[in-house]
């Protein structure tokens, strides 16, 4: 192409809004600024032009020469320990507000399900009192330095008790509404000043590529371009419109790739190309960016790809993603924190301890439990030239230029600012109940039963119709999901009691397995779907992704009503697109509601006709919906892509379309699970000592990240201790005691995550390990293995260890296949073998292996007897 021609493309790319000419290109080098906007926001471009390389950003906030000498003078200002401090990021569990003077340290966070002093009730005002204690203390340092508080606010503010909780991501990508997301930015930072924190780890801009993934929800779209407009609107509705200072820190997360991982692996491998990086995963960040986001997040996953020359392996260590392509690159000048122990999963590095991750360009590394190990560490590191000075001058020149950008240097505390400690500002509900209604998506509408008559008789049925737990997913209240009960929720709506709210309370009769005889109804509506989950728990490997598999119980609740003289209606409630093909058969009617929040009137206001002047479902998917329950990866451009509905697909709620009987045929439980070969030689674990790459771990309320074994084999907490002990020679074996105040854990653990285990099920093994009992235990004792928390599959062994004999060596064989059974992923085993208890126990261990053909030897121990 002639240099003349090149340049009238160029014209073309930039007057489309996707380009900007940037004050500060490179000759040849793309640069991307402000979007093109429709409706005041954003705008979803139809498409976006390939770009060659990583672009540079150009980034709508900047600082001026005065803020740079300020941030310069301060640096010089600081010794080294209290450089460090300012990197490091504690959790507000495990370090006081003293602690935070003494050590000058820059953050803290509330990891999720987190709260002050472990109230998951505490009020706004408790919230704040917390953070200007935090607040003080490090105003009262030499250095003077205010401390910024960080917390995971996907959704809302979700760990604050009485929050209005917006849907997860992957409805508002299906709302196609840019100013919607700002919105909601902009509600989540008062939230945020209700509760006293400063910064939030959102957006996020994974751009899922195989929905087995536990985050897809998380994930506005596979399609990249809803992402990049999205993740521009997210940031300037936390951050605000100001070009100097900004109000809550946005977080641009998980840097970079981590929705392409293979086969949806949580924390796994993404092979993707450089221009699948470029064109792909990064587009949310170049919006992101843009918009003045001043953080980001590495994503705890990897970057490999040997055909295209990329062995990056884990990014918290890639100088390559971190320096040369996010700060450099891409002109990043912001700060680049780690994600929980992140560092620690980078090959010869620990949870304290990683050079190459501070090497990589790693700014703040999160360590929640770990600080002053870590602090100490560095220092040290940093004296003996693993790290050099410079490194670390950059990184708190990023913190500090920061915190003056966020007004933190010369700010209030906390109970100052505005909306501080107010419960009115935790909520949101109008703006919630209309982001429901924008993210409904009307897949089946088979002769117009929806919407309903403004007075209809409806039986209500289904798990999900009356649990805000199940409305609101992952990331509420608990890091899961879990544990939570409608009382968790005062200011919430559920499905069941927004229709009530719509159509009359005595129109309405409820019965969650469906009981009732739906003769006499109008209707009967079914709220069914996925139960919460969150990183890790939600990935589902290599099972099905048919939902009858998954939740049987729902298919149950549907053939109970279907067919009985009124119609279906199915609202689904999940985090994906699953196969629902023997539910959409059973429905007449079929909506994905996705994860709602907890304004579940939102969803019956578009169920009923002429609630509001609004027009009914405006929703379209924003992902591919599988036409078979093994159809994954599924996104366009595929060879041979076929999904059921395809992206943009959504009824109107006066669309009139059939959708006939849908193929039932069932995989079974499980997908493509035939490979990993037969193993034939042991896997040592542990004999006469840690066998590499596994080493000894204890862990309790103490310290659930994990304290190593020392080199001469102990470790201690207050409910478990381990030393070095005699089994079948001396000091072959690790002695551990239980002292019943507390739960405590043994294990072996692999720091540099899954090995793919799944030729030992294919070779009928067994774990092995000599034992001697030296007190047996009293309560639950449970042998388990771990995929990666929280993928864990665990026995109950309390029998097996009561039925030895005391005092005397014994072997024990467990077969692998029980831990399958439970729920082991096979394909990334990081704890092949761990021992819990929360009651007194002494035992010593040793020979611990995996055996091929174990499993077949007469004394293995059979499943059935474990449970």
């Amino acid at each position: 192409m002639s240099r003349r021609h090149l340049g009238a493309v160029l014209a073309a790319v930039l007057a489309a809004g996707c380009l900007s000419a940037g004050a500060h290109a490179s000759p040849g080098r793309p640069v991307v600024g402000e979007p093109r906007t429709e409706h005041g926001c954003a705008r979803i471009e139809k498409s976006l032009p390939v770009l060659p390389d990583w672009p540079e950003v150009d980034s709508r906030v900047e600082s001026g020469a005065g803020d740079e000498r300020r941030v310069r003078a301060l640096l010089n200002s600081m010794t080294l320990a209290e450089k460090v401090g300012q990197m490091t990021q504690p959790e507000i569990t495990a370090i006081t507000p003293d602690e935070v003077r003494s050590y000058g340290i820059g953050s803290v966070l509330n990891g999720a399900g987190s709260s002050p002093g472990g109230d998951k009730h505490a009020s706004p005002g408790t919230w704040v009192a917390l953070a200007d204690a935090f607040w003080a203390a490090s105003t009262s340092s030499r250095t003077r330095v205010p401390l910024i508080w960080g917390t995971t606010a996907v959704h809302g503010n979700n760990n604050a008790f009485g929050a209005t909780l917006f849907p997860h991501n992957i409805g508002l990508g299906a709302a196609h509404d840019p100013c919607l997301v700002r919105d909601i930015g902009r509600a989540t930072a008062d939230q945020l000043r209700a509760t006293g924190q400063d910064w939030t780890y959102a957006p996020g801009l994974s751009v899922p590529q195989d929905d087995r993934w536990g985050r897809t929800y998380e994930g506005y779209s596979e399609d990249p371009r809803i992402t990049r407009a999205y993740g521009y609107e997210a940031v300037k509705g936390l951050q605000g419109s100001d070009r100097r200072r900004v109000d809550v820190l946005a977080t641009a997360k998980y840097f970079i790739g981590d929705g392409g991982t293979l086969r949806g692996r949580d924390q796994g491998v993404t092979p993707a190309t450089v221009a699948e990086m470029v064109n792909t995963h990064a587009q949310g960040y170049y919006g992101a960016l843009a918009a003045g986001a001043q953080a980001v997040m590495v994503s705890y996953s990897s970057w490999t790809n040997a055909d295209h020359g990329i062995g990056e392996g884990k990014l918290h260590g890639s100088k390559r993603a971190v320096t040369d392509v996010l700060k450099g690159r891409m002109g990043f000048d912001g700060l680049v924190l780690s994600d929980w122990n992140g560092i620690g999963q980078v090959p010869g590095c620990s949870n304290y301890s990683c050079p190459q991750a501070i090497n990589a360009g790693i700014d703040v590394v999160v360590v929640p439990t770990d600080w002053k190990e870590f602090i100490a560490t560095t220092v040290a590191q940093v004296e003996a030239g693993h790290i050099p000075l410079s490194r670390i001058d950059d990184a708190v020149t990023r913190i500090l230029r920061v915190k003056l950008r966020a007004g933190v240097l010369d700010g209030v505390k906390p109970s100052s600012r505005a909306h501080a400690g107010s419960a009115k500002a935790l909520e949101a509900r109008k703006l919630a109940r209309a982001a429901v209604r924008g993210s409904q998506v009307l897949l089946k509408n088979n002769g117009g039963v929806l919407p309903l008559k403004p007075r209809a008789k409806v039986l209500v049925v289904g798990k999900s119709a009356d649990s805000l737990q199940n409305q609101t997913g992952g990331w509420t209240l608990t890091w899961q999901g879990t544990g939570n009960t409608n009382a968790d929720f005062p200011v919430g709506t559920t499905v069941l009691g927004g229709l009530r709210e719509v159509l009359g309370a005595g129109n309405v009769v409820f019965s969650e397995t469906g009981d009732v005889d739906p003769a006499g109804f109008d209707a009967v509506v079914a709220v069914l779907g996925e139960t919460p989950y969150a990183e890790g728990t939600g990935d589902i490997g290599r099972r099905t992704l048919e939902a009858a598999t998954l939740y049987p119980q729902d298919l149950a609740v549907l053939d109970k009503v279907r067919g009985r003289g009124a119609p279906v209606v199915t609202v689904y409630l999940s985090g994906r697109p699953l196969h629902v093909n023997k539910e959409l058969n059973r429905s007449d009617a079929f909506v994905a509601a996705w994860l709602p929040g907890t304004e579940g009137g939102g969803v019956a206001d578009l169920l009923v006709r002429g609630r509001h002047t609004y027009p009914g479902f405006t929703g379209t998917l924003s992902y591919s919906w599988p036409r078979a329950a093994c159809q994954t990866p599924l996104n366009p451009g595929q060879e041979g892509y076929d999904p059921l509905f395809a992206p943009g697909y959504g009824l109107k709620s006066w669309q009139r379309t059939t959708i006939g009987q849908l193929d039932e045929t069932s995989p079974g439980a499980r997908c493509d699970d035939d490979g990993g070969g037969t193993a034939t030689e042991d896997l040592r674990l542990f004999v006469d000592g840690d066998v590499a790459p596994y080493r000894g771990y204890i862990s309790s309320p103490d310290n659930w990240d994990g304290t190593e074994l020392g080199p001469d084999r102990t470790a201690a907490h207050s409910s478990i201790s381990v030393a070095p002990a005699d089994v079948n020679a001396p000091g072959d074996a690790v002695g551990a005691t239980w002292t019943g105040t507390g739960p405590g854990q043994f294990y072996l653990l692999d720091p540099a995550g899954g090995a793919d285990l799944r030729g030992y099920r294919n070779a009928d093994a067994a774990l092995v390990f000599d034992v001697v009992v030296h007190r047996p235990p009293t309560n639950r004792t449970a042998l388990g293995t771990h995929c990666g928390w929280p993928c864990v599959a665990e026995v109950d062994a309390t029998g097996v260890f009561t039925g030895l004999p005391v005092g005397r060596p014994s072997t024990v064989k467990i077969p692998v296949s029980c831990f399958a059974a439970g729920g082991l992923d096979l394909e990334k085993v990081n704890i092949p073998f761990l021992v819990f208890t929360d009651g007194p126990f002494q035992a010593s261990f040793a020979n611990v292996r995996w055996v091929p053909k174990a499993a077949q030897d007469p004394d293995a121990r059979a499943c059935s007897d474990l449970t």
